[in-house]
């Protein structure tokens, strides 16, 4: 694995998601032998002596844990939303962009 701190390569894919006070960004980059991973950073401004700043914390994925991620993600997320607040119509929360063509949530299976 190869040693990325201090080393911001360059993006090949982003997409950003604003959540409230907090912005997450998910970036596709390259490494040196021309391998792709993840990054997902968590934006935060706070303030401080009347300046704003920005709070940041980051984590790298690589391919081989692309599926484990997303299947645990997944798996957390259906926790929730049906054994633990199954009275909650999450449907008022989705964007036109969380559906695909045939009105499914998205998920990577």
């Amino acid at each position: 694995m190869e040693d990325n701190k201090g080393n911001d390569r360059e993006e090949i894919f982003s997409k950003k998601v604003k959540a409230g006070k907090r912005t997450y960004f998910f970036d596709v980059k390259s490494t040196r032998s021309n391998d792709y991973y993840l990054t997902i950073t968590e934006s935060k401004r706070k303030m401080r002596d009347d300046n704003f700043y920005y709070e940041k914390h980051k984590i790298f994925l690589y391919k081989e844990d692309f599926f484990k991620f997303v299947e645990a993600l997944n798996d957390v997320v259906d926790h929730v939303k049906n054994d633990l607040m199954a009275d909650v119509d999450f449907s008022q929360f989705e964007s036109e962009t969380s559906r695909n063509d045939f009105g499914d949530e998205l998920k990577w299976e």
